[in-house]
């Protein structure tokens, strides 16, 4: 009891700091201090345990440097946590590339660059999934063959007349209207697209036809953010 009463005042004098704005020595605001200082006083009150029982002083020392580590880790792990939200969403995009991160309350997808230094998007188009690179310097989405032959689109009736620059070179397209397409939970209709001839591309691209419909697009920090 004695040492939940040591805890209850160590506490109320962290709170007193509080409301002096002590916390923006450390780049804390007031919030993020106060849910610092309720960590603290629940790591010694539970750290009161080992002393409320009669134990050795090897084991109180073991429990004292353990509860001090994990203490230093949450630390550690509050502070850095802009960091460690980083690192662990350019993780994602190698373990997942493509994956968006959906923010419905702004109507916006982010995705992250790959190793590669290309942002690679996964949408659909059709209904079928599709993975495409996205590509400001292309004047429409354009599909491969294959992903073109899985959205459904007959392409015996495509021609192949239009010369177009890819990263292959110089190759055939033909134009072609996409029924639907999504990216990230953004649904266009009726999209112009391009069906590119065999081998003038290993990835489909999305490109302005579709980019062109959004209220925005933008690239910082290595992040794509596309928004409705």
């Amino acid at each position: 009891m004695i040492f939940v009463g040591v805890a209850l005042f160590v506490a109320v004098a962290l709170a007193i700091i509080v409301n002096a704005d002590a916390g923006a020595l450390v780049g804390l605001g007031q919030s993020e201090t106060a849910r610092l200082i309720a960590l603290v006083a629940i790591l010694i009150v539970v750290a009161g345990g080992a002393f409320s029982q009669r134990r050795k002083l090897g084991e109180i020392l073991a429990n004292l440097v353990l509860w001090g580590g994990l203490f230093a880790v949450a630390i550690v792990g509050y502070t850095f946590r802009a960091d460690i939200m980083t690192i662990s969403e350019r993780v994602l995009a190698e373990l997942a590339p493509g994956a968006a991160v959906v923010d419905t309350v702004s109507g916006s997808a982010t995705f992250h660059r790959a190793l590669s230094g290309s942002f690679k998007v996964n949408g659909s188009v059709n209904g079928a999934d599709v993975h495409f690179v996205f590509d400001t310097g292309a004047s429409a989405v354009v599909l491969t063959k294959a992903d073109a032959e899985a959205a459904g689109i007959d392409l015996s009736r495509l021609r192949f007349t239009l010369t177009v620059q890819t990263a292959n070179g110089k190759g055939l397209a033909a134009l072609t209207s996409l029924d639907s397409i999504d990216v990230g939970g953004i649904q266009r209709h009726d999209i112009s697209a391009f069906v590119v001839d065999e081998g003038s591309l290993e990835t489909s691209l999305l490109g302005m036809t579709f980019l062109e419909t959004l209220s925005g697009y933008s690239v910082a920090n290595d992040a794509l953010v596309l928004t409705d």
